[in-house]
């Protein structure tokens, strides 16, 4: 079979100390998933079904540890926000998973960042219109190495935190996520058919806020490692 096009490389996100890597296939976002986040944006923190939105796989950055990734701050926004997230790794497919078999079909866990044009985003929402350019553009998805479940276990608690040039900005616990990794897991899985190399962004705690050009920030999850990123 020949291309017209060259196709994209595929984007893949190493394994934690392994020479392997899983390849993105689909990128979900949980909005809103901590009570205390969805206050500050504005919101009602009761506990409504999640709800999602996406972004490309091509919008992911693998960053190594020891390394930092040189983010180049996108364009048509001036007011660049930083999320920090847990990363569900899905491992096994399916469709319409209990939330007790949920876990089964996580295969690992790495630090995010959810990086949002939120002027963009705020006006979008203020028309009613979708959210793609706050949230699905170019480089907007960094994350850390994989960590395998079966090595780690299931992340029920833990820190995670942001720093921008050493100040927290973001601490909070992954045990206040509203919809836990396995009940988003399984209502996600209502919706889409989930398949090996799914990754979602499980919703980041409250904190969020700008980050400049010459800033540098560092995320980590407890048990993950950090994620530092320089905004170019």
């Amino acid at each position: 079979m020949t291309y017209v096009f060259t196709p994209p490389a595929v984007v893949a996100v190493p394994v934690v100390n392994s020479d392997q890597k899983i390849a993105v296939r689909r990128v979900y976002c949980v909005g809103r998933n901590y009570a205390a986040h969805a206050i500050e944006m504005g919101f009602d923190p009761n506990r409504e079904p999640p709800f999602f939105f996406c972004k490309p796989a091509d919008a992911v950055v693998p960053v190594q540890h020891g390394e930092s990734y040189a983010f180049p701050y996108p364009s048509e926004t001036k007011n660049l926000h930083y999320e920090a997230e847990l990363v569900a790794v899905i491992g096994k497919a399916g469709s319409n998973i209990a939330v007790t078999d949920a876990l089964d079909h996580v295969w690992g866990y790495a630090v995010g960042l959810d990086m949002t044009r939120r002027d963009l985003q705020m006006k979008m929402r203020e028309m009613g219109r979708p959210w793609e350019i706050g949230k699905a553009f170019d480089h907007s998805a960094p994350m850390g190495p994989i960590y395998p479940a079966s090595e780690i276990g299931h992340l029920e608690q833990g820190e995670i935190w942001l720093t921008v040039d050493g100040v927290d900005r973001q601490r909070s616990d992954i045990n206040k996520l509203i919809w836990s990794v396995a009940e988003t897991v399984a209502y996600l899985s209502t919706l889409f058919h989930l398949e090996p190399g799914d990754l979602i962004f499980t919703g980041t705690p409250e904190g969020v806020g700008p980050v400049e050009r010459g800033q540098q920030m560092r995320v980590g999850v407890d048990g993950l490692g950090n994620l530092v990123v320089d905004v170019k």
